[in-house]
């Protein structure tokens, strides 16, 4: 009797903004030997001529038979089932020498007090086991071997990958010293292809297993068969390797070596509990009733008349963000506090019409002031720019330069709507569209003044000759301007009655300090009478009255 089976066991991606811990896998494996397979057939011809009135054949199965060769359970993530070999561990307490192995060696007594385990052949590593995160190569390309009918050698790359243990579980500090000239290697040798072409991600893996040895010998390690690897990044990523069955035919024999060999068939099911309408409805309506209330808030915050970077537009790479910041010409001036720059987050493009557009409404508010001692009617106040420059980051975190820029800042108040075009230093030459495309990074200006004319240039004309660019984008402004003036006369009038009144008071502290001189005199020319003799003091007043008389 010919079998189908499904060859096909590559891995498939899920996404799912569910939480992982939701899934569920029901796993079903079965034992196709010729034996069973007889069995089966007279089980089957038994049945029916037990209408006939023919003799049953109760004993050609045993039901301890049956769930030797058959059994289906339903594993969630990160569940663990203990195999046979395990429950035999960790009974004694000796052989625990981590906390992982205390903890299981108390839900392996638990078990033995209780019924006992739920599984018999099925059993599970989480990502917390040793056996997950060095899981010897020979078992992953032996179970290769058993799920699929060609016979394929594992790349180095797989080589390599076997031994790497989790970044969470063993972080490597790179090297910070390393000179940016030197981060691309354009002589590689074949030692450090070998040594540094390896990826290492952080992802929670799960195995599920399966001890297909004979009944009497379950708990033998070479018996042990990898069934199912799941693995899962914390951004809703899920890999399944092999696929779920789906309705398809079950998945290539499974081959033990021993003494006979056997073959199984494995059946892979996703039963995880979906959402019902009601439910799926309900949290659609909280989470726009939660979107609406965090805008509300941040409009009661914001206000409405504030300068915004609307949008930008027509640039290459996707996931764009601006940084900005605002030069202040001479005689102009801001408070101490306020930062006169900012970094918009970084948004992706949205497609309308024949563009890519996106959408930062990204609010910002500067306060500045002008202040110009020696007037003249020839002088005219230059109004504050704001420089930007326009960046991209992709998923390998490559940064790019996409557009330099600046605004001029209107002098006219009142809403003003803005676009701007930028530009990109462009470098000729195929190695430079490469780098680009391949590591990201571009030329950069190094004072981003030069977008216009700097400040600080003070010379006749400045010349660009030979300075390669390349039209890239748009950028749109939304600028809500205000302007307060205060008359220059009145300014001077008052400054000149602060003066004055600073002037007489100037007068009546000399006059105050006349006044004071003048007592301490007489307070010492009183004393110095009073220590004269008195025959002296007589002569005096007789002199005094004779000169009267």
């Amino acid at each position: 009797m010919a079998e189908c089976w499904n060859t096909d066991t590559g891995e498939a991606v899920y996404r799912s903004r569910d939480a992982v811990k939701n899934l569920r896998i029901k796993v079903h494996i079965q034992r196709v030997t010729s034996t069973a397979a007889l069995s089966q057939h007279l089980q089957q011809e038994v049945l029916s001529q037990q209408d006939r009135g023919a003799i049953e054949l109760e004993t050609l199965t045993s039901q301890g038979q049956t769930g030797n060769n058959e059994e289906e359970l339903v594993v969630g993530w990160q569940e663990k089932l203990f195999s046979q070999y395990e429950m035999e561990l960790f009974q004694n307490e000796s052989a625990c020498q981590t906390p992982l192995d205390r903890q299981y060696h108390t839900e392996v007594k638990a078990l033995n007090r209780a019924k006992g385990k739920r599984n018999h052949r099925i059993f599970t590593y989480t990502d917390h086991d040793r056996y997950t995160n060095c899981l010897p190569l020979h078992q992953l390309q032996h179970s290769t071997d058993l799920l699929t009918t060609t016979k394929s050698s594992p790349t180095f790359l797989a080589v390599r990958m076997a031994s790497i243990r989790h970044r969470r579980q063993d972080r490597r500090t790179m090297d910070c010293n390393i000179p940016k000239s030197k981060i691309i290697n354009w002589e590689p040798t074949e030692e450090f292809v070998k040594s540094s072409h390896v990826v290492n991600n952080a992802m929670q893996t799960m195995h599920i297993m399966a001890d297909l040895g004979s009944p009497g010998r379950l708990g033998q390690k070479e018996n042990e068969c990898l069934l199912v690897t799941i693995t899962s990044d914390g951004s809703g990523t899920v890999v399944v390797k092999p696929d779920f069955n789906k309705g398809k035919e079950p998945y290539s024999r499974i081959l033990t070596e021993g003494e006979k060999r056997e073959v199984w068939r494995l059946t892979l099911e996703n039963v995880s509990t979906s959402m019902k309408t009601e439910e799926k409805d309900r949290e659609q309506n909280m989470y726009k009733d939660l979107y609406v209330r965090h805008k509300e808030y941040l409009n009661s915050l914001v206000g409405q008349d504030f300068e915004m970077v609307i949008s930008a537009k027509g640039f290459e790479y996707d996931n764009l963000y601006i940084h900005f910041f605002m030069e202040l010409p001479n005689n102009w001036s801001s408070l101490p506090f306020q930062s006169l720059s900012g970094v918009t987050q970084t948004c992706r493009t949205k497609t309308l019409g024949k563009e890519n557009v996106a959408f930062f409404s990204y609010p910002f508010n500067f306060e500045a002031f002008y202040m110009c001692e020696k007037e003249s009617e020839e002088s005219v106040p230059q109004w504050p720019v704001l420089y930007f420059k326009v960046l991209s980051l992709d998923t390998w975190q490559r940064y790019r330069t996409e557009g330099y820029g600046y605004l001029l800042f209107p002098a006219i108040p009142g809403k003003h709507i803005i676009t701007c075009n930028t530009w990109r230093p462009l470098q000729t030459g195929t190695v430079s569209a490469l780098r680009r495309f391949f590591i990201g990074g571009s030329p950069e200006l190094e004072d981003q003044s030069y977008v216009r004319i700097p400040g600080t240039f003070k010379g006749d004309r400045l010349s660009r000759f030979g300075f390669c660019t390349e039209t890239t984008g748009s950028v749109t402004f939304n600028l809500h301007c205000i302007q307060s003036f205060v008359d220059a006369t009145m300014l001077k009038k008052r400054r000149q009655k602060v003066f004055d009144q600073l002037g007489g008071f100037s007068q009546q502290g000399a006059v105050c300090t006349i006044l004071e001189a003048f007592q301490r005199a007489r307070r010492k020319m009183q004393e110095a009478r009073e220590s004269l003799p008195r025959d002296l003091i007589n002569t005096t007043s007789q002199l005094k009255i004779e000169s009267s008389a």
